[in-house]
């Protein structure tokens, strides 16, 4: 059985690091997931990635943090 756990990322972070551990946890480049986060927050009515980064900054625990 496959034991990923999604975290916020210490290693590479830009602001809370909820990018760097996606990307971590899907196995991808960050820059990646940082472009299409910055696509969906830009292009998208009312802003929604934002809203989501900051919920996924509050809920995904740091990388520290896991048991």
């Amino acid at each position: 059985m496959n034991n990923k756990k999604l975290y916020r990322s210490l290693a590479d972070k830009k602001l809370c690091g909820v990018c760097g551990g996606i990307a971590e946890y899907f196995e991808l480049d960050p820059t990646i997931i940082r472009l299409l986060w910055v696509v969906m927050t830009l292009f998208t009515a009312a802003f929604p990635g934002v809203l989501a980064y900051i919920i996924c900054a509050l809920i995904v625990p740091q990388q520290n943090q896991l048991p």
